[in-house]
Protein backbone atom coordinates (compact mmCIF):
# COMPACT_ATOMS: atom_id res chain seq x y z
CA UNK A 1 0.00 0.00 0.00
CA UNK A 2 2.57 2.66 1.10
CA UNK A 3 4.86 1.73 -2.53
CA UNK A 4 1.16 2.41 -4.32
CA UNK A 5 0.86 5.86 -2.11
CA UNK A 6 4.21 6.96 -3.55
CA UNK A 7 4.22 6.02 -7.13
CA UNK A 8 0.61 7.87 -6.95
CA UNK A 9 2.46 10.80 -5.54
CA UNK A 10 5.49 10.53 -8.30
CA UNK A 11 3.17 10.17 -11.00
CA UNK A 12 0.84 13.75 -9.53
CA UNK A 13 4.39 15.34 -9.66
CA UNK A 14 5.36 14.36 -13.03
CA UNK A 15 1.80 15.17 -14.35
CA UNK A 16 2.16 18.88 -12.86
CA UNK A 17 5.60 19.08 -13.62
CA UNK A 18 3.92 18.71 -17.10
CA UNK A 19 1.78 20.49 -17.19
CA UNK A 20 3.59 23.53 -15.94
CA UNK A 21 6.16 23.99 -18.66
CA UNK A 22 3.67 23.16 -21.14
CA UNK A 23 1.96 26.69 -19.60
CA UNK A 24 5.49 28.43 -19.47
CA UNK A 25 6.29 27.16 -23.05
CA UNK A 26 2.73 28.19 -24.63
CA UNK A 27 3.30 31.56 -22.78
CA UNK A 28 6.77 31.92 -24.42
CA UNK A 29 5.47 31.23 -27.26
CA UNK A 30 2.62 33.72 -27.54
CA UNK A 31 4.71 36.20 -26.53
CA UNK A 32 7.13 35.58 -29.07
CA UNK A 33 4.46 35.62 -31.44
CA UNK A 34 3.13 38.72 -30.37
CA UNK A 35 6.96 40.28 -30.58
CA UNK A 36 7.10 38.78 -34.07
CA UNK A 37 3.86 40.65 -35.58
CA UNK A 38 5.09 43.64 -33.51
CA UNK A 39 8.13 43.79 -35.70
CA UNK A 40 6.66 42.56 -38.81
CA UNK A 41 4.25 45.22 -38.87
CA UNK A 42 5.65 47.75 -41.34
CA UNK A 43 5.79 51.47 -40.34
CA UNK A 44 4.18 54.12 -43.16
CA UNK A 45 6.79 55.72 -44.80
CA UNK A 46 7.65 59.69 -44.57
CA UNK A 47 6.71 61.78 -47.60
CA UNK A 48 8.41 64.47 -48.34
CA UNK A 49 6.31 67.45 -49.94
CA UNK A 50 7.21 69.88 -52.40
CA UNK A 51 9.18 72.35 -52.03
CA UNK A 52 7.89 75.99 -50.76
CA UNK A 53 10.23 78.73 -51.98
CA UNK A 54 9.37 82.14 -50.02
CA UNK A 55 11.88 85.13 -51.90
CA UNK A 56 11.11 86.94 -48.29
CA UNK A 57 12.82 84.07 -46.62
CA UNK A 58 16.57 82.73 -46.61
CA UNK A 59 14.70 79.64 -46.10
CA UNK A 60 13.33 76.90 -47.94
CA UNK A 61 10.75 74.44 -46.55
CA UNK A 62 9.66 70.71 -46.74
CA UNK A 63 6.30 69.66 -44.67
CA UNK A 64 6.85 65.85 -43.88
CA UNK A 65 3.69 63.56 -43.90
CA UNK A 66 2.94 60.22 -43.73
CA UNK A 67 2.39 57.63 -46.84
CA UNK A 68 -0.93 56.17 -45.35
CA UNK A 69 -3.88 58.72 -46.33
CA UNK A 70 -5.41 61.01 -43.82
CA UNK A 71 -8.59 58.82 -41.68
CA UNK A 72 -9.80 62.21 -40.02
CA UNK A 73 -11.55 63.47 -42.67
CA UNK A 74 -13.20 66.67 -41.11
CA UNK A 75 -9.75 67.99 -40.08
CA UNK A 76 -8.65 71.45 -41.85
CA UNK A 77 -5.76 70.29 -43.53
CA UNK A 78 -5.46 74.05 -45.22
CA UNK A 79 -2.06 73.94 -45.30
CA UNK A 80 -0.93 77.69 -46.74
CA UNK A 81 -2.48 80.03 -48.75
CA UNK A 82 -0.90 78.80 -51.79
CA UNK A 83 -0.35 74.73 -51.00
CA UNK A 84 -2.69 72.32 -49.89
CA UNK A 85 -3.00 68.47 -50.00
CA UNK A 86 -4.69 65.26 -48.32
CA UNK A 87 -2.24 64.27 -45.77
CA UNK A 88 -1.45 65.63 -41.96
CA UNK A 89 1.72 67.74 -41.46
CA UNK A 90 3.39 66.42 -38.75
CA UNK A 91 6.76 68.57 -39.05
CA UNK A 92 8.54 71.32 -41.54
CA UNK A 93 11.99 71.37 -42.33
CA UNK A 94 13.67 74.37 -42.96
CA UNK A 95 16.62 74.35 -45.15
CA UNK A 96 18.96 77.95 -45.69
CA UNK A 97 19.45 78.88 -48.71
CA UNK A 98 22.76 80.07 -48.49
CA UNK A 99 24.95 77.35 -46.16
CA UNK A 100 22.85 74.30 -45.86
CA UNK A 101 21.70 74.26 -42.39
CA UNK A 102 18.52 72.65 -41.61
CA UNK A 103 16.81 72.05 -38.62
CA UNK A 104 13.00 71.03 -37.59
CA UNK A 105 9.65 73.05 -36.64
CA UNK A 106 8.70 70.66 -34.25
CA UNK A 107 10.99 68.34 -31.43
CA UNK A 108 7.47 66.76 -29.61
CA UNK A 109 4.39 65.05 -31.66
CA UNK A 110 2.14 67.15 -33.34
CA UNK A 111 -0.02 68.27 -36.12
CA UNK A 112 0.37 70.84 -38.42
CA UNK A 113 -2.92 71.98 -39.66
CA UNK A 114 -2.09 75.30 -41.15
CA UNK A 115 0.33 77.35 -41.78
CA UNK A 116 0.55 81.17 -43.12
CA UNK A 117 3.78 83.30 -43.67
CA UNK A 118 1.93 87.25 -42.32
CA UNK A 119 3.58 89.69 -43.99
CA UNK A 120 2.83 93.58 -42.00
CA UNK A 121 3.57 96.69 -43.78
CA UNK A 122 3.07 99.48 -41.95
CA UNK A 123 4.00 103.38 -42.22
CA UNK A 124 7.66 104.42 -41.39
CA UNK A 125 8.47 100.72 -40.27
CA UNK A 126 10.21 98.39 -41.62
CA UNK A 127 7.94 95.34 -42.72
CA UNK A 128 7.30 92.37 -40.14
CA UNK A 129 7.33 88.79 -41.05
CA UNK A 130 6.41 85.80 -39.10
CA UNK A 131 4.93 82.23 -39.77
CA UNK A 132 1.61 81.54 -37.55
CA UNK A 133 0.82 78.17 -37.84
CA UNK A 134 -2.47 75.87 -36.48
CA UNK A 135 -1.34 73.26 -34.30
CA UNK A 136 -2.55 69.80 -32.54
CA UNK A 137 -0.14 69.38 -30.10
CA UNK A 138 -2.51 68.00 -27.05
CA UNK A 139 -5.23 65.72 -26.67
CA UNK A 140 -7.83 67.43 -24.74
CA UNK A 141 -10.69 65.10 -25.32
CA UNK A 142 -8.07 62.15 -24.11
CA UNK A 143 -8.80 59.62 -26.54
CA UNK A 144 -5.03 59.27 -26.64
CA UNK A 145 -4.85 60.33 -30.21
CA UNK A 146 -4.40 63.57 -31.50
CA UNK A 147 -6.81 64.48 -34.58
CA UNK A 148 -9.08 67.28 -35.73
CA UNK A 149 -11.41 66.80 -32.26
CA UNK A 150 -8.58 68.11 -29.94
CA UNK A 151 -7.41 72.09 -29.33
CA UNK A 152 -5.90 73.69 -32.04
CA UNK A 153 -3.59 76.11 -30.71
CA UNK A 154 -1.93 79.12 -32.74
CA UNK A 155 2.52 79.04 -32.84
CA UNK A 156 4.58 82.18 -34.31
CA UNK A 157 7.77 81.26 -35.74
CA UNK A 158 10.15 83.52 -37.23
CA UNK A 159 11.26 83.15 -40.81
CA UNK A 160 13.98 80.24 -39.88
CA UNK A 161 11.14 78.27 -37.96
CA UNK A 162 12.62 79.32 -35.31
CA UNK A 163 11.82 80.67 -31.72
CA UNK A 164 8.49 78.77 -31.98
CA UNK A 165 5.80 80.52 -30.09
CA UNK A 166 2.99 79.56 -28.83
CA UNK A 167 0.16 82.51 -29.03
CA UNK A 168 -3.18 81.21 -28.18
CA UNK A 169 -4.51 79.77 -24.78
CA UNK A 170 -4.73 75.84 -24.30
CA UNK A 171 -7.56 73.60 -24.82
CA UNK A 172 -8.94 76.35 -27.19
CA UNK A 173 -9.65 76.25 -31.23
CA UNK A 174 -8.39 79.47 -33.68
CA UNK A 175 -11.52 80.32 -35.56
CA UNK A 176 -10.15 83.25 -37.52
CA UNK A 177 -7.60 85.80 -37.74
CA UNK A 178 -7.27 89.05 -38.80
CA UNK A 179 -3.82 91.66 -38.97
CA UNK A 180 -3.87 95.29 -38.06
CA UNK A 181 -0.84 96.99 -39.79
CA UNK A 182 -1.34 100.28 -38.20
CA UNK A 183 -0.60 98.32 -34.62
CA UNK A 184 1.62 95.67 -35.68
CA UNK A 185 -0.82 93.24 -34.22
CA UNK A 186 -2.49 90.39 -35.25
CA UNK A 187 -5.86 89.24 -33.50
CA UNK A 188 -7.26 86.13 -33.61
CA UNK A 189 -10.89 84.83 -32.64
CA UNK A 190 -11.00 81.71 -30.69
CA UNK A 191 -13.36 79.13 -29.44
CA UNK A 192 -12.97 77.97 -25.38
CA UNK A 193 -14.24 74.73 -24.20
CA UNK A 194 -15.50 76.55 -21.57
CA UNK A 195 -18.32 73.81 -20.26
CA UNK A 196 -15.16 71.16 -20.01
CA UNK A 197 -17.32 68.58 -21.81
CA UNK A 198 -13.64 67.78 -23.82
CA UNK A 199 -15.72 69.51 -27.21
CA UNK A 200 -16.10 72.57 -28.89
CA UNK A 201 -19.58 73.19 -30.00
CA UNK A 202 -21.56 76.32 -30.74
CA UNK A 203 -22.33 76.44 -27.30
CA UNK A 204 -19.25 76.99 -25.96
CA UNK A 205 -17.67 80.70 -25.64
CA UNK A 206 -15.84 82.80 -28.37
CA UNK A 207 -13.47 85.38 -27.33
CA UNK A 208 -10.52 87.42 -29.71
CA UNK A 209 -7.01 87.53 -28.39
CA UNK A 210 -4.28 90.00 -29.27
CA UNK A 211 -0.78 89.49 -29.64
CA UNK A 212 1.78 92.25 -30.28
CA UNK A 213 4.08 91.24 -33.64
CA UNK A 214 6.99 93.34 -32.23
CA UNK A 215 7.18 91.11 -29.23
CA UNK A 216 5.20 87.99 -29.47
CA UNK A 217 3.83 86.54 -26.33
CA UNK A 218 0.75 85.03 -25.35
CA UNK A 219 -2.04 86.78 -26.87
CA UNK A 220 -4.26 88.76 -24.34
CA UNK A 221 -7.89 88.00 -24.17
CA UNK A 222 -9.89 91.25 -25.20
CA UNK A 223 -13.14 90.31 -23.62
CA UNK A 224 -12.96 89.97 -20.22
CA UNK A 225 -15.60 87.99 -17.67
CA UNK A 226 -16.28 91.53 -16.30
CA UNK A 227 -17.23 92.51 -19.80
CA UNK A 228 -19.33 89.97 -20.26
CA UNK A 229 -21.39 89.89 -17.12
CA UNK A 230 -22.13 93.89 -17.76
CA UNK A 231 -23.78 92.67 -21.48
CA UNK A 232 -25.65 89.58 -19.84
CA UNK A 233 -26.90 92.07 -17.46
CA UNK A 234 -28.37 94.85 -20.46
CA UNK A 235 -29.62 91.94 -23.12
CA UNK A 236 -31.27 90.03 -20.11
CA UNK A 237 -33.19 92.32 -18.24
Amino acid sequence: MRGYRFLNKITTAIIITTLSFSCKSSVSRNAEQAKATEKSKPQPNLVYGDLIIKEQSDYLMIPVSLAEQNEDKGIDLKLSRSYERNNQLYNIIFYQKQDGEAHLLLNKKAIITSFDLLEVKAANKPITRVWLYRIVDQDTNTDKKLSSEDATIGYLSDLSGKNLLQVTPNNTRIISWVIVPSQNAIFLKIIKDSDNNKKFTAEDKTNFVRVNLDKPSMGTEIISEQIEQEIKSYVFK
